[in-house]
């Protein structure tokens, strides 16, 4: 077994298109994909087989990564029943500017409906979030994927920032309701030695002019 040391500033986490962080709810076209990404893991010679693979704090399940062309994917293997649980993506964000893009990365997930509500997905990111990734949501969320970082936000150090133009912006560890559902609120789970300081000094992370929820700060602007 081997394990993924990312760093406090990944450097290889580069060039991911951007994806949801939705669970796939699950298809044939999801099981065929499945069936052929563990035909590919468990076949000598393909560039799938010689993965990295890292043990889990679930029994029988362990991860498989690999970056290709800049993409960085993390499969989950059930090797008591021989398939493959699903996996996870590691995303950029297109809306993010050059200096943030190499720091921050938006999950996206898809698990077979068999292995879903197991606690799968939580524990690859907090296998990512331990290795000294900081991760950021996608434009939307589900329920159950906001859920899901709510959950993880009471183990790792957690904000809120604004994207605009390619610019980032703080916003505080809570915004309000009308905030938070707005396109360009995104949720930020710190990484294991990151601070929110050393993020918004190496990503050029703009501080909100006025503290507290944004409504306020847009009521002083106009004044």
């Amino acid at each position: 077994m081997s394990t993924l040391t990312l760093g406090a500033f990944p450097g290889w986490f580069a060039r991911i298109m951007e994806l949801r962080i939705d669970v796939d709810p699950g298809s044939w076209k999801l099981d065929n994909e499945l069936d052929s990404l563990y035909r590919r893991i468990t076949h000598p010679g393909d560039r799938l087989h010689d993965m990295p693979e890292v043990e889990t704090e679930i029994p029988g399940l362990v991860l498989r990564y690999r970056e290709a062309d800049g993409e960085f994917y993390v499969y989950v293997v059930d090797k008591v029943r021989g398939r493959l649980a699903g996996y996870t993506v590691f995303n950029r964000l297109v809306e993010l500017g050059r200096r943030a893009d190499p720091l921050l990365r938006a999950p996206h997930s898809k698990y077979d409906p068999a292995y879903q509500r197991r606690g799968i997905a939580a524990a690859v990111y907090r296998w990512a979030l331990n290795a000294g990734q900081c991760l950021i949501t996608g434009a939307r969320q589900s329920v159950a994927a906001r859920a899901l970082w709510q959950s993880l936000a009471r183990q790792y150090e957690s904000g809120y920032v604004e994207i605009r133009r390619k610019a980032m912006t703080s916003l505080g560890p809570q915004v309000p309701d009308p905030v938070l559902h707005d396109l360009h609120t995104r949720m930020v789970l710190l990484g294991r030695g990151w601070t929110w300081p050393t993020l918004a000094q190496a990503s050029g992370m703009r501080e909100h002019a006025c503290r507290g929820n944004r409504h306020a700060f847009e009521t002083r602007a106009l004044r």
